[in-house]
């Protein structure tokens, strides 16, 4: 499975998607406030599932949406997927290692984030 993460450039500011994709829903997708630092705990937001075309997408987005850069590609490997927490392997060209994602509340958008760094 192939993930990517974006720059995303609005007119709030600057934002990063973590981009996964996934046999059922196309990518899985969740909001980072900031680039991922190893060992240091970040609050995401889950976003909607996004379409596979921005694997390999950079350039505006449509709805004055601001516009996107890939900061980095490759693939992963899931150690856990359920419900509330997920923890997949990234071997991109930037990012690799061990990644948690764990939903913080049921039925809401909120999510830790932890990257444990290369390995």
């Amino acid at each position: 499975m192939q993930f990517a993460l974006l720059e995303h450039k609005t007119a709030e500011g600057v934002h990063w998607d973590l981009l996964l994709e996934t046999a059922e829903v196309g990518l899985a997708t969740w909001s980072l406030p900031s680039l991922p630092e190893p060992g240091v705990k970040i609050s995401v937001q889950a976003l909607p599932d996004h379409r596979a075309v921005y694997l390999d997408y950079e350039g505006p987005i449509s709805g004055d949406r601001g516009e996107v850069r890939r900061v980095d590609r490759g693939t992963y490997t899931v150690d856990t997927w359920d419900a509330r927490c997920r923890i997949v392997r990234l071997d991109g060209e930037r990012f690799r290692g061990r990644v948690v994602l764990e939903q913080t509340e049921p039925t809401e958008s909120h999510w830790h984030f932890v990257w444990d760094g290369p390995q």
